[in-house]
């Protein structure tokens, strides 16, 4: 017997529930898209006071299978159950009702309202005479925030708020729906290090509560530190369930990719060149300041520091985003105004921004459209007109090389999982064969097995003579592939470290100068 969602939401509230093993289980679930099978055959079980983080390279089937649970999508088989009672979801709001919240990877403010508008939309406070009752609701807020220890103004704008201030604001949102289960998805991607270590600590006092979580994440560090068990999924399948402390990552790792990968960082020494990136006293008013550096074909000069340092905003800056209110950049040994990145791109540099969606993806477009777009005015241009042929077969190529999930090149980027629209950014950025390779975040959002291709990419663009700068929060990563490594902090160079020198305690300490 199928429970409708009016029906199971008011056996909640009544709180006489069916005594089940488990707080929330699907089981069979089937879900295929146009020439795509996101889902086959699966299952998930979650225990009542567990954190269960859920595992899988991307186009594994996650975000899919908790889109479901979430009300988003309708699967095309299976059961959901709720406390044993198999029950459907046809939209996140049945999920809320349920006490089914989740917070999703891009969130989903509103920025121009007030934060506490943002958390009781559709559910405001009201007087006796029927309006919004604002005083009421930021009381509200208030009282929410203490008990999840969150400091943020009730009556600030979202727009004025920090990314990870936007997420504490989303899980406070979910919570205050009373909810039974709360799903995270990539909860940490954007956040500082003590952001992570609050996050964590109102994740363990909602577990506590009884509150059931699962965790989509690629950390295989926070698998270890805060999930009870983890259920891996490849290929639209289900593989096992386990309990974390049953496993090493390594035997994660096989369980996600299928395969062994026995170098994850596969940095290899290779002929450093000339300087044909140099940066003197560069700076852009209230970002940065003097900052300095050289970079050598076949080098790979790692850019580390906390969120905040300004590690982006020079980046933006040498390609031309932002130009610079003083200071030099010399290309291959001649100065050069770097005004747009038309002109950058036009001196063989390239640039991976942080935010795909914000900066780099065009979601509506196919994906052979995003990984064409840099190239159109090159050589893939005769006679004033595109050759179609040519530039198509390249990028299928390209897709193929970088093992991007997709049923062809025609479909829109929108419908890509997070890593698979990054592959197609990089994609984008190889086929014009750059000299000077900026990433920004280059694996965020990424599973372990396409980290381990990244990898191998870049190590082979320095082989063949490219000079990278690499900007990444994950400190192994910085370790595992830099030949050098450029620290900075608060808008400023802090120092330098070798590849045979740099450990993460001096890289931290730099960065907190």
């Amino acid at each position: 017997m199928v429970v409708s969602p009016s029906t199971m939401a008011a056996v909640r509230q009544s709180g006489a529930v069916p005594n089940a093993e488990y707080l929330l289980s699907a089981e069979g679930v089937r879900k295929e898209f146009p020439g795509v099978v996101a889902l086959d055959d699966v299952q998930f079980r979650l225990r009542r006071g567990t954190v269960h983080a859920l595992m899988g390279e991307n186009g594994a089937g996650k975000s899919t299978l908790m889109k479901i649970l979430a009300g988003i999508y309708i699967p095309d088989k299976g059961e959901v159950r709720l406390k044993g009672v198999e029950i459907q979801l046809k939209s996140p709001l049945d999920a809320l009702e349920n006490g089914i919240a989740m917070i999703h990877q891009e969130l989903n403010l509103m920025p121009y309202m007030t934060v506490a508008e943002n958390i009781w939309i559709r559910r405001e406070p009201t007087n006796k005479f029927g309006f919004v009752d604002h005083a009421a609701m930021f009381r509200q807020t208030d009282e929410l925030f203490r008990r999840l220890n969150i400091d943020i103004d009730p009556e600030i704008q979202v727009r004025e708020l920090s990314v990870a201030s936007r997420q504490m604001v989303e899980i406070a949102k979910a919570v205050s729906y009373n909810s039974d289960v709360l799903i995270m998805d990539e909860p940490t991607s954007a956040l500082t290090e003590r952001e992570v270590e609050h996050l964590f600590r109102i994740i363990r006092d909602l577990r506590s509560q009884g509150i059931g979580i699962v965790y989509i994440t690629h950390k295989m560090n926070e698998l270890f530190e805060i999930a009870d068990e983890f259920s891996v999924f490849r290929d639209g399948r289900y593989i096992g369930t386990h309990a974390s402390t049953d496993v090493t990552r390594d035997d994660i790792i096989r369980m996600m990719v299928g395969r062994e990968i026995t170098q994850m960082f596969p940095k290899e020494d290779v002929p450093i060149g000339d300087v044909v990136l140099s940066v003197k006293n560069l700076s852009l008013n209230d970002v940065f300041r003097d900052v300095s550096f050289d970079v050598r074909s076949g080098e790979i000069l790692g850019v580390a520091g906390l969120v905040g340092s300004g590690r982006s905003n020079v980046a933006e800056t040498l390609f031309g985003v932002t130009p610079a209110t003083s200071g030099t950049i010399e290309l291959f040994g001649k100065k050069t105004a770097i005004a747009s990145p038309t002109v950058a791109i036009r001196n063989h540099m390239a640039f991976l921004t942080e935010d795909r969606k914000d900066t780099g993806c065009l979601l509506i477009l196919s994906v052979l459209e995003n990984m064409q777009i840099a190239v159109l005015q090159d050589r893939f241009v005769k006679g004033g007109f595109v050759q179609e042929s040519s530039i198509e077969a390249t990028c299928e190529d390209m897709a193929k090389k970088l093992r991007v999930k997709t049923p062809n090149l025609d479909e829109r980027v929108e419908n890509l999982s997070g890593g698979n629209q990054q592959k197609v950014l990089i994609g984008r950025w190889l086929l014009t064969n750059p000299k000077i390779l900026i990433l920004d975040e280059p694996t965020r959002g990424i599973d372990v097995g396409a980290k381990a291709e990244i990898h191998r990419l870049v190590t082979e663009m320095a082989k063949n003579g490219v000079a990278v700068l690499m900007i990444s929060s994950e400190m192994p990563e910085v370790l595992g592939m830099s030949d050098r490594i450029m620290v900075m902090h608060e808008g400023r160079v802090t120092g330098f470290l070798n590849r045979d020198e740099a450990t993460q305690i001096k890289v931290m300490e730099l960065a907190a100068q």
